[in-house]
Order: structure tokens, then C-alpha cells, then sequence
């Protein structure tokens, strides 16, 4: 094959111009228009692409070098065929916040059901509009027999880990991922050489975890079980004018763009504060251990020092005594990472009221009663919910998300609860609640908490939330500061009621008095708009005929 010289293009009135980086080796193999290497000027930076494609033989110009219209810089073995290789990029690092929601997989009806028999493909299901989940754990072999339902796999969003179940039964041809691997919806994992019976139908399988409450709870007439839910986080948006004015080549703006990576941010260590790639790969780097995420050290290793801290102390405890040291388990390395991230990033304030619901827990005791034979069964939770929506429609800042330097304001009403399960705690949304009577929301509250206790909630049941409730129930407590479930802006926790004497103007009298605490974004809401929002749900759970005005 021919060698083929591969020289500076015409680049204008430029000459002598550094070579600034040289972005392939000697044996790599190059498309055609692959760049080559970076020139910077005073005024501007271009890359030099290889105008055929082949094999990279030799290089004549390194670091520093001077170059200008004409100058060698690679010499080029040609091959028209020649493959176009894998980017120069660092490889991306495991997502430290996924933007993965809590999905839990399931498998698709296979591609090729037969019901006499034969290779099926078994592949994820839908599972919303997000992709890239890790696979953590291959549950069975080459050769294995399984069961319809039997678990094949274990993949883990940033929310939750669930096993996908095959729709079929059969032996195990070959599996198709890897332990690493991040599958989306129609990946086929396993493929199953069926035993003649007809696939079932697609199931979503369980969430063995989910990240969700800061406390759990325990029903109780006056609070109900509900969490401090912690939804998928999202990586934090590319600050442009930050971006746009840092000094780096294309190259390293696209794999910046690529890992979302704010050059801004970067430390830039190159000629005339230029950033380099080892740059963006330090800040990657420093970013993901100063994060406690799924597999990394929680309040250990040099997370302190990569946040500007002093590090994190490290003790010999077992020198002061007996000691038994036990895994955090994933669920909380997933969820603290979610809660540390949204308690350091929003500025919390928590306002603190309570409220007299005596009347109203009155009349909870009475529907029960009154539809016993129905199986509904009415919670405080299904009246703070009905109340929480009319603050929400009264107060339109409180059900709004931050999206960059907008305020995205929701049309939809749509509250997040807790469920606890025998895997944790998990947090199904109730949908469109401001179209919903009492009677209603608590049935579906029922059937919702039912499908999260046998592992059977789908993706949606717990997506699309504008704003949570977390309590203490039965546990205690008089108040506390819930943490905000970014993107939300608010959340309302609620502490155990209390029976207090209440002066009515002639005499003490006993209340059934509720503690309201409502934590706020201070940079969407302000502590005035906060007190009358939790005064307001305040009044219609002691007056709730004012729901109806």
C-alpha cells in the first residue's frame, strides 16, 4: 500500500503555529477528516484532518513544534477500507448522579415467540426515556434450566436495583451481556431455547431497592407512612458562557460535552492556562471521588480533600474496643449520594406550623366506618394529599422546577407517597390528584401501596411526582427538616400528633394538633410565600370544607 505524506492545509495568512496536541500515535488507524493534531494561534485554534484514511506510520512534529502551510506532520500508510477508529477520548466514567428515574426493568414479549419451541431472545422492556442501565449481577449460565419468571439478571439505576425475570421457560443458549454492561429498552440479554410452552407476557419484576425516605415511618391516625423520597438525580447542566470562555482546543471541548464536563470548572494546567485532556480527566476524577456513590467509600477515602475539606478521619476503632464492621448496604450508598447532592446544592429553609385536625380525624374514623363493607380504608395521608394540591394551586411556585435560569411551572398535579415493602421503602405517584375525590385517592393509594409491597410497581407508578410528603408517622418527633427531592422545590413533612389544650377564647379545650414542617428552595421560594403555604394547608386540614371553595 502507498505512504502518503499528510500535511498542514491551507490555514490563511497563519505561520509558524505550535503544535498544541497530537491526537493520535504512531499504528493508530484513521478515518478520512480524523483530526491529527491541534495548532493554536494568538487568535485562533484548528485541528488538521487526515485527507485519506489509512494507517499512521510515522509523525514528524511533536509538542511545541512550529508549523505552517505545507509542513509534514504524519506520514500515512493509505488503505481504502481502513476502519474509522474509536475517538481519542478518556473513557466515561461510571455516572456519579445516572439520570436513570427508578425504572425497574422488565422483559419485553420476545421477538420470535413460538409456542412449539425454539430460540427466543429475551430483551428489557420499556422502561421509560431512559437508557444505559449497568448490568451488576448475571444470574444464570449457559446451560442452566430456567422457569418462567425466574430472574436472569440484576441491573441498578441510581434508584433501584430489580432483577429481570424470563418470559420464558427453557435452557439457556447464550447471554449476551456482561457484567458492566449498560442495556436499554429492547437489549436482548439472554437468549432461551424454549421448552414448546408459549412466552408470557411482559412483567415488570421488583425493585430490590429503592432510594427513598431520610426516616421511615409508621401509620398512625394522625400521620401517616409517607418518606422523604429522593428522585433520579440529574447531572448538573454545562454553564455555557463559563464553557464558551475557557481556553481549550475542539478536541477537548467535545469529549468535555461529551462526559458533561464545565470546562469552566476545570483547572487548567497547559500553555496559557490552556485546558488539557488529563485536565478533564482529573476533574472527572475528583468529581466522582467526592461523591459517595453506589461501589465508593461513604465518609471515607479523600472525599473531603476533593471538596476542599480536610479528608475524612480515619480510626482504628477496633484499639477502644469490641467492634463488628458490616457493608452499607446499596440502597443507602444510592440514596445517601442523592441526598448529600440535593442537601449541599439547595439552599434549604424549613418552616415549622401545626394544625388542628380533630375534626377531620373525626370524620376519617367515620367514612371507615360508614364504608366498611367497600375496603377502602381512608388515611390522614388521602386528606393531606387533597390539601397539599390546593396549596399547590393556590401557590403555582411551589409546583415548578428550576431548569437552568427558568422556572418550569406544572400544569399537573401529581403527589409522591411512601410504601414500605419487605426491600425498602419505595415511592409510588398518584396521579392527577387534583381530579380525584377523598374516596378515590384513597383507593388508589391502596392498590398503589398493594403493587410496591409485592414488587409489581412499573415505571410509571413511580415517575412524574411535583411534590412529596415525608413523615415520621407513629415513630415521633415534634419537627424536622426533610430534604427537598430535586427537581421538586418543596416538601411537607409531617411529625406524630399530639392532643394538646387549645384556648378557644372562653376555655382550654383538647385538639388533635398535626406539626407541619415545610422545607423550601430559598432560591424559588421565599420564607414569606413558604409560612402562608403552610398555614393555608394548615387551614383546610382543620377546616376542610374549605377544599370545596
Amino acid at each position: 500500500m502507498a505512504k502518503l505524506e499528510l500535511k498542514v492545509p491551507d490555514i490563511g495568512d497563519y505561520k509558524d503555529i505550535p503544535v498544541i496536541e497530537i491526537l493520535v500515535k504512531v499504528g493508530d488507524v484513521v478515518a478520512k477528516e480524523q483530526s491529527l493534531v491541534t495548532l493554536e494561534s494568538d487568535k485562533a485554534t484548528m485541528e488538521v484532518p487526515a485527507d485519506t484514511a489509512g494507517t499512521v506510520v510515522e509523525l514528524r512534529v511533536k509538542l511545541g513544534d512550529n508549523v505552517s502551510e505545507g509542513t509534514v506532520v504524519a506520514v500515512i500508510e493509505a488503505g481504502a477500507a481502513a476502519p474509522a477508529p474509536a475517538p481519542a477520548t478518556p473513557p466515561a466514567p461510571a455516572p456519579t448522579k445516572a439520570a436513570v428515574p427508578p425504572a425497574p426493568a422488565a422483559v419485553a414479549v420476545p421477538s420470535a415467540p413460538a409456542a412449539g419451541g425454539g430460540a427466543v431472545d429475551v430483551k428489557v422492556p420499556d422502561i421509560g426515556d431512559y437508557k444505559g442501565i449497568p448490568v451488576i449481577e448475571i444470574l444464570v449460565k449457559v446451560g442452566d434450566t430456567v422457569k418462567v419468571e425466574q430472574s436472569l439478571l440484576t441491573l441498578e439505576s441510581d434508584k433501584a436495583t430489580m432483577e429481570v425475570p424470563s418470559s420464558v421457560a427453557g435452557v439457556v443458549k447464550a447471554i449476551k451481556v456482561s457484567l458492566g454492561d449498560k442495556v436499554s429498552e429492547g437489549t436482548v440479554v439472554v437468549v432461551v431455547d424454549a421448552l414448546g410452552a408459549a412466552p408470557a407476557a411482559a412483567s415488570a419484576p421488583a425493585p430490590a431497592a429503592v432510594s427513598a425516605a431520610t426516616e421511615p415511618s409508621a401509620p398512625s391516625a394522625a400521620a401517616p407512612v409517607v418518606a422523604n423520597a429522593t428522585p433520579a438525580p440529574a447531572v448538573a447542566a454545562i454553564n455555557e458562557a463559563s464553557f464558551s470562555k475557557a481556553h481549550a482546543s475542539p478536541s477537548i471541548r467535545k469529549i468535555a460535552r461529551e462526559l458533561g464536563v464545565d470546562l469552566g470548572r476545570v483547572k487548567p494546567t497547559g500553555p496559557k492556562n490552556r485546558v488539557m485532556l488529563e485536565d478533564v480527566r482529573a476533574f472527572v476524577k475528583g468529581v466522582m471521588s467526592a461523591l459517595p456513590v453506589a461501589g465508593m467509600s461513604v465518609g471515607g477515602g479523600d472525599s473531603g480533600a476533593a471538596l476542599g475539606l480536610l479528608p475524612w478521619p480515619k480510626v482504628d476503632f477496633s484499639k477502644f474496643g469490641e467492634i463488628e464492621a458490616k457493608p452499607l448496604s446499596r440502597i443507602k450508598k444510592i440514596s445517601g449520594a442523592n441526598l448529600h447532592r440535593n442537601w449541599v446544592m439547595i439552599p434549604h429553609v424549613t418552616n415549622h406550623d401545626e394544625c388542628d385536625i380533630t375534626e377531620l380525624e373525626a370524620l376519617r374514623v367515620q367514612l371507615n366506618a360508614e364504608n366498611a363493607k367497600s375496603g377502602v380504608k381512608v388515611t390522614m395521608l388521602a386528606f393531606v394529599i387533597k390539601a397539599c394540591v390546593a396549596g399547590l394551586q393556590k401557590f403555582p411556585d411551589f409546583n415548578a422546577s428550576l431548569d437552568g435560569d427558568n422556572l418550569v411551572y406544572k400544569k399537573y398535579f401529581n403527589i409522591g407517597f411512601a410504601a414500605d415493602t419487605p426491600n425498602g421503602l419505595v415511592v409510588p405517584v398518584l396521579k392527577n390528584a387534583d381530579q380525584k375525590g377523598i374516596m378515590q385517592i384513597a383507593k388508589e393509594m391502596g392498590e398503589l401501596s398493594l403493587k410496591a409491597r409485592e414488587g409489581k410497581l412499573g415505571p410509571a407508578d413511580m415517575q412524574g411526582g411535583c411534590f412529596s410528603i415525608s413523615s415520621l408517622g407513629g415513630i415521633g418527633g415534634t419537627a424536622f427538616s426533610p430534604i427537598i427531592n430535586a427537581p421538586e422545590v418543596a416538601i411537607l413533612g409531617l411529625s406524630r400528633g399530639e392532643i394538646k389544650p387549645k384556648w378557644n377564647g372562653k376555655e382550654f379545650t383538647p385538639k388533635l394538633m398535626l406539626p407541619l414542617s415545610l422545607s423550601y428552595d430559598h432560591r424559588v421560594i421565599d420564607g414569606a410565600t413558604a409560612a402562608r403555604f403552610n398555614a393555608y394547608v394548615g387551614s383546610l386540614l382543620a377546616d376542610f370544607r374549605r377544599v370545596a371553595l
